[in-house]
């Protein structure tokens, strides 16, 4: 089962970033971005490239589509 927000969640917290940051570094509003974080909502195919480049990783791997198990 997919849990992005939390995959996101842990990927902000490494970098040691407020939901705040991140949101303004991706250009987006905070609101939207805690929504992805909790599962309210996903995000859309650009924002989604956009936080992938933004810790240049694939999308698979953000999704966790390369993981093993």
């Amino acid at each position: 089962m997919l849990q992005l927000g939390k995959k996101l969640k842990e990927m902000r917290k490494a970098e040691g970033m407020t939901q705040e940051q991140l949101a303004e570094k991706l250009q987006i509003n905070r609101v939207n971005y805690t929504r992805y974080e909790t599962d309210v909502t996903r995000p859309d195919y650009e924002t989604l490239i956009a936080i992938a480049d933004f810790y240049n990783i694939s999308l698979d791997e953000m999704l966790g589509r390369d993981e093993r198990y």
